[in-house]
């Protein structure tokens, strides 16, 4: 089958599949849309059970990252990188070097950064190569720390200002005794699980991999639950922080949440979902719009000058921009995630 007759294909400008056999690497870029500027998405590695399942998903995640861009208002575009490979077991420094290689190969028009199955030292090692890795000479950090050139501590950071929001909007409530259901407990989960415990949530999580639960079991209070029940818990708010797609046609009918707010991108498994959960009474916060907080930590990372003010400043505002969403949905009885996409295509189509 042509790339081009994919179900996820959506006018991608840029496909580009990659081999090196010596170095374990098989990877693929997609570049959506670059009207706004040089694309950037970070490198996701993860064990896909065929080169048809990664390129579905670098496809979705690419498109997702140019109408996050939009949202944010800042001069990028969107793309993704992709490694088929188990992180855990099969990463190493020369597969690295590769990645870096094939970023290069594209002269700058793709950006890559850090993903699931890809740390800021994996990064480094890319940087070796390529110019175009973002992520590894950080100046500034939100809270006023060391920056290390993480963005999961900015991304985490702009889902609790953007959870926060949507449970204001739908619950008109704070957090203090609401109680949330995370999905997915890595380095953006355990960080907004974090910044939860201190607003006073009450939490359940859950995790294919137990390292991340038993800490926050054991220093947030959390209540550790299997991951095939977190979903279906009855609580006030779902966080999906994990792969995408955890809300589709199977587990739609068991969600209880009267909110849902988390960080995995594309999770909504087709945009029919969200007039769905409109049906069900249940507001949806548009994961592209919610968990922007780490391609503007890498924006303000690129600019020539900015301040650790500035950066917290423009994640914050991602609670503002929910509300319009929301505001305008209410207004039009229409799904949140139809009325965030019709303005993010206003901002990056061009023009005449």
């Amino acid at each position: 089958m042509s790339v081009f007759d994919h179900i996820e294909f959506d006018s991608h400008e840029h496909v580009a599949f990659y081999h090196d056999k010596e170095a374990g690497l098989s990877a693929i870029i997609a570049i959506h849309n670059t009207n706004l500027g040089p694309a950037l998405g970070g490198c996701r590695m993860w064990p896909y059970v065929s080169s048809a399942e990664a390129l579905t998903d670098v496809l979705r995640l690419s498109k997702g990252m140019t109408y996050k861009a939009a949202m944010a208002n800042i001069a990028l575009g969107g793309g993704k990188s992709v490694i088929i490979g188990d992180p855990r077991k099969q990463k190493t420094p020369a597969m690295m070097e590769a990645m870096g290689k094939f970023v290069d190969s594209l002269s700058g028009k793709y950006f890559t950064a850090e993903d699931s199955g890809i740390s800021v030292t994996d990064l480094q090692t890319m940087a070796t190569q390529s110019d175009y890795i973002a992520g590894v000479n950080a100046q500034y950090h939100y809270a006023d720390e060391q920056p290390d050139g993480n963005p999961a501590p900015s991304t985490a950071y702009g889902v609790f200002v953007g959870l926060k929001a949507s449970v204001e909007h739908g619950l008109n409530s704070s957090l203090e005794g609401v109680s949330v259901a995370i999905q997915g407990m890595g380095h953006v989960g355990y960080r907004l699980a974090s910044h939860l415990h201190a607003a006073g949530a009450k939490l359940y999580v859950a995790d294919i991999f137990p390292e991340g639960v038993e800490k926050a079991v054991a220093e947030l209070g959390a209540t550790a639950v299997a991951p095939e029940e977190i979903l279906g818990l009855d609580v006030d708010v779902l966080a999906p922080c994990a792969l995408g797609a955890a809300i589709n046609d199977q587990t739609l009918p068991m969600i209880k949440a009267k909110v849902i707010a988390g960080a995995a991108n594309n999770q909504l498994a087709r945009e029919e979902i969200g007039d769905m959960l409109v049906e069900r009474g249940i507001l949806y916060a548009p994961d592209y719009v919610i968990n922007a907080g780490g391609i503007i930590d890498i924006f303000h990372q690129r600019m020539e000058k900015s301040t650790n003010a500035a950066l917290r400043k423009h994640i914050e505002d991602i609670g503002t921009t929910l509300k319009e969403i929301y505001t305008r949905a209410d207004a039009q009885k229409a799904a949140t995630n139809r009325v965030a996409n019709i303005i993010a295509e206003e901002r990056f189509s061009l023009k005449g």
